[in-house]
């Protein structure tokens, strides 16, 4: 299949999305217009599974261009964001003498581009980074806007900052090795493009969700690239998050919550908690009287026939409780004041921002999903 390109105009920091069937072996040929003239070493951050996987030919290709790797493999899973994690990681550069030209690659999910894009953003004040995202749910969204973080004691994704990579490489073929229950996870983020304002890309995935589930790589590769147009047209407008780039995170609100609940154990990946939070913001909006019900049971029936859960109880982890849930949703980045912004919906593809959510009847929506 041939490769395409999905431009992220930041002004001097644009970027290129590069989306295709083996465009990882083109990395040392484009990693030449980012590393200083004559360096040869390249800094990989990455995890178990993906370096088992796929870290003989990320070597293989570097190597092509006279690049050596030098490679930190952390543990895989959610509990890799950590304090501990980013000290190690920036030691481990500091103690190889890297320089604020040198380039660090974010070899893995959304776990090692947050980590390394956070890393990469300390190190020496700043120094460049480039995603090779290899699941799903990072090709399509976590791998591109520069969000960066680790998670606390207190929550999810707390402690961070923005910084834009210098290039991503969605290379198709490298989802190939990914379990079924991590294609399911990544999806729900496709899916969220088409509820947020793209109504006419959920029919599309109403149709082609089968096809593109089973690995076909036409049908793959462009749901990958339609959600990341989606999300750089978002990013260009609001880099920041001060306006309309809040809309990416529907259904975050409830799913951060979920997995906060869970202690971030692994019960509930990131992608499972989304899906069953933006069905949750779906049904909440139709109770406040904003969203028609044949609205969410699409949303739901969508998310359902991705292999993913459209409420709590069919998550199959438990019990919830609704005032831990509410705790956990003040713990969102998105509180200002001590108010709490939810992500609603007035149908698909009409999502919008509501500030200052009322507590009372979003409390009684808990206690009613939790009993689902």
């Amino acid at each position: 299949m041939s490769e395409t390109l999905v431009r992220v105009d930041l002004a001097d920091r644009s970027y290129d999305i590069v989306i295709g069937g083996e465009v990882l072996s083109s990395i040392a040929t484009r990693l030449s217009g980012i590393m200083k003239k004559g360096a040869r070493r390249v800094f990989v951050l990455t995890d178990e599974n993906v370096w088992d996987n796929h870290g003989d030919a990320l070597k293989s290709h570097l190597a092509t261009g006279g690049m050596e790797a030098i490679a930190n493999i952390l543990p895989a899973g959610e509990a890799t964001k950590s304090f501990a994690n980013l000290q190690s990681v920036l030691e481990w550069m500091i103690s190889h003498e890297a320089e604020r030209n040198d380039v660090l690659i974010a070899f893995g999910g959304g776990v090692i581009g947050d980590l390394a894009g956070l890393a990469a953003g300390l190190m020496k004040r700043g120094m460049p980074f480039v995603q090779v995202p290899t699941t799903l749910l990072s090709q399509v969204d976590s791998s591109v806007g520069g969000k960066t973080a680790i998670n606390s004691s207190f929550g999810k994704n707390l402690i961070g900052l923005f910084n834009q990579p210098a290039l991503v490489l969605a290379d198709i073929s490298l989802l190939k090795t990914l379990p079924p229950r991590e294609w399911r996870a990544g999806y729900a983020e496709v899916i969220k493009y088409g509820l947020i304002d793209r109504p006419d890309f959920f029919e599309h995935l109403e149709i082609a969700t089968p096809d593109i589930l089973s690995g076909d790589v036409n049908a793959l590769a462009n749901a990958v690239k339609v959600s990341c147009e989606s999300k750089a047209d978002v990013v260009s407008a609001d880099e920041t998050e001060r306006g309309r780039r809040a809309l990416l995170n529907l259904g975050h609100t409830f799913g951060h919550a979920i997995e906060k609940a869970r202690g971030f154990d692994g019960s509930v990946l990131h992608g499972e908690a989304v899906a069953t939070g933006m069905c949750m913001a779906y049904r909440y909006s139709r109770e406040l009287g904003i969203c028609p019900g044949q609205d969410v049971v699409r949303a739901e029936r969508l998310i359902e026939t991705s292999g993913l859960a459209p409420t709590l109880s069919a998550l199959n982890t438990g019990s919830f409780e609704a005032e831990e849930l509410l705790e956990h949703m003040f713990q969102d980045k998105k509180v200002e004041s001590g108010s709490l912004t939810l992500i609603l919906a007035e149908g698909i593809g009409k999502s919008f921002v509501q500030k200052g959510a009322e507590i009372a009847p979003l409390r009684a929506f808990l206690e009613a999903e939790t009993k689902l």
